[in-house]
């Protein structure tokens, strides 16, 4: 009688709400919105609500306490960074008797299509190929407008900063060798496991965020989510879109602000000097600088500010914030 193969079995659950942790900066404008979409977005989840503020201006403390009174504000009292705002909501939520099972971590500007949330921490834990197991799930994320975002990532690599310079990052994205972002329509179709994913909306399992650790404060905006991505599947969590979970993503100005796509741009080249050597390091420096120079002969102010800091041998030193 031929023997039968069974699937390795999902790793238990840790018990608890799911804790629903978001960051704000002068998030005033978003925020009521984002708070009026969670009971559809969480449906069918026993959950709670953890707020980390880096020491808004805009009334955001005050407007929180009073259209969510049960949440749990954690005021960082310094514009402390994305990576630093997520720890201290997590450490918040540590704090709960009995803990929490998963992590939902989100942008303030995200609005949660009805079941969102169940789907991706359902998601979570199921085993795949080689031993690993799913820590991270992310959903389809969709423009205000109903276009769909590429938001799966492939990791850094030179020929894919090459490719994303000469002949840009969505034509490339085609080919898996030459650019990090995946435009392939297929992988949106199904559950795609990806290198890494944009942090706008992710699910992260217990096991996971126990295995990893806290988020990386060196990196105050943008490459933190990559990092942690990384640092994930280092430890045999992979990184997965769900993608019958979905949400509206009203996005952000790192693609219109020269100080935000600067330091977009110099934290991509960081992590990379985190995870390779020098030689190969000054070569992807190089193939970015490429970049973002010839998009700055086309007039473009953020791409010139990005290729004028790229250019400086400082560049790399620091951490640098807005």
């Amino acid at each position: 009688m031929p023997s039968r193969s069974h699937p390795a079995p999902a790793r238990p659950r840790a018990a608890g709400p799911v804790a629903v942790l978001v960051v704000t900066w002068n998030s005033a404008r978003v925020l009521p919105e984002f708070l009026a979409s969670l009971p559809e977005g969480m449906a069918g989840l026993d959950w709670r609500l953890v707020v980390a503020d880096n020491d808004s201006a805009d009334g955001t403390v005050d407007l929180l306490r009073s259209l969510a009174p049960d949440a749990t504000v954690v005021q960082t009292g310094r514009n402390a960074g994305y990576a630093a705002g997520v720890n201290a909501a997590l450490a918040a939520a540590a704090a709960w008797e009995g803990g929490f099972r998963a992590a939902l971590v989100c942008n303030p500007d995200i609005r949660m299509r009805r079941g969102c949330a169940g789907l991706l921490v359902d998601a979570l834990d199921a085993p795949l190929a080689g031993g690993r197991l799913v820590g991270i799930s992310v959903p389809l994320l969709y423009e205000e407008e109903g276009t769909l975002q590429h938001s799966l990532r492939r990791e850094s690599r030179v020929t894919r900063a090459l490719g994303e310079a000469v002949i840009g990052n969505r034509r490339a994205g085609r080919f898996p060798r030459w650019s990090e972002l995946v435009t392939d329509p297929s992988a949106y179709g199904r559950a795609t496991v990806a290198d890494w994913a944009t942090g706008a909306l992710m699910a992260l399992s217990r096991a996971c965020l126990d295995a990893c650790g806290a988020w990386d404060e060196s990196f105050f905006l943008y490459s933190e989510e990559t990092e942690y991505c990384l640092r994930a599947r280092d430890h045999g969590f992979a990184t997965r879109l769900e993608p019958a979970a979905s949400a509206v993503h009203l996005g952000g100005d790192s693609q219109v602000s020269p100080r935000l796509w600067t330091l977009l741009t110099l934290n991509r080249v960081r992590l990379y000097r985190r995870r390779h050597g020098a030689a190969a390091t000054a070569a992807f420096r190089g193939a970015v600088l490429l970049r973002e120079t010839s998009r700055a002969a086309l007039g473009r102010p953020a791409n010139r500010a990005a290729a004028r800091a790229l250019a400086s041998p400082s560049a790399l030193r620091a951490a640098p914030g807005p």
